[in-house]
């Protein structure tokens, strides 16, 4: 049986890997890719940078893999802090799974739309620009309710982290304001998606410790607790 130490070392270094194919997926390859407002020219980029797009989907679906084995480590590594809290923890992000893999499918059926068909020709032009860019808000839309998962998840970890005296108490308080981070820039962009940006802008710092928490795990591993100790 693997030891806490390894468990928090293997959980950290998937979780950096994470972190680094993160930015490919939300920032690089939608900057490369949409058009803001002009569906003919979003049409068109995909059309023309195809492997780029594809490459979206396969490190998608690698790094939600990734993303489910760190959760299921750190669900091993904290449950004897507390069973109702990593149950929780677990929960809430495993319902955000489906939704991934949905986007996931969506890109899928975008592609097949770029790449047209015979079942695609009682569309005329326009219209199957209207449709791809459907699917494409439907996409970057889907995102956003992913985040507030995303969000809700990090607050039970962020209690077990706080209340398990293995890691750094700061890294818990720092996971909780990460996770309302998430669903505050959520609700923001529902609700005011003109603010979108400005609210990721001020919230980044606090959405820095998951990566905080990775480095940590993979760096400096957990400290064993005594058997006698409980958490306060």
């Amino acid at each position: 049986m693997e030891s806490p130490k390894t468990t928090a070392r293997l959980a950290g270094l998937l979780y950096v890997l994470v972190a680094l194919l993160t930015p490919f997926i939300m920032f690089y390859a939608p900057g490369q890719l949409f058009v803001p407002g002009d569906a003919s020219a979003t049409v068109d980029r995909i059309a023309e940078r195809q492997n780029l797009f594809v490459a979206t989907i396969v490190v998608g679906i690698v790094s939600e893999f990734l993303f489910v084995s760190v959760i299921l480590l750190l669900y091993r590594l904290l449950k004897p802090v507390d069973d109702l809290l990593a149950g929780l923890m677990l929960l809430s992000i495993m319902l955000q799974v489906p939704l991934a893999f949905l986007g996931m499918a969506n890109e899928v059926a975008t592609l097949q739309f770029i790449r047209g068909g015979e079942f695609l020709q009682v569309f005329d032009g326009p219209q199957r620009d209207a449709l791809i860019m459907f699917l494409v808000y439907v996409d970057r839309q889907g995102v956003l309710v992913s985040q507030v998962f995303w969000g809700v998840w990090l607050l039970p970890l962020g209690a077990l982290v706080f209340k398990s005296r293995m890691i750094p108490r700061f890294l818990g308080v720092w996971l909780v304001l990460n996770g309302l981070a998430y669903i505050a820039v959520s609700a923001i962009a529902l609700a005011r998606p003109e603010l979108r940006a400005s609210a990721f802008n001020l919230a980044t710092p606090l959405m820095f410790g998951e990566l905080a928490l990775a480095l940590w795990l993979l760096i400096m591993g957990v400290k064993l607790r005594s058997p006698s100790e409980t958490p306060r």
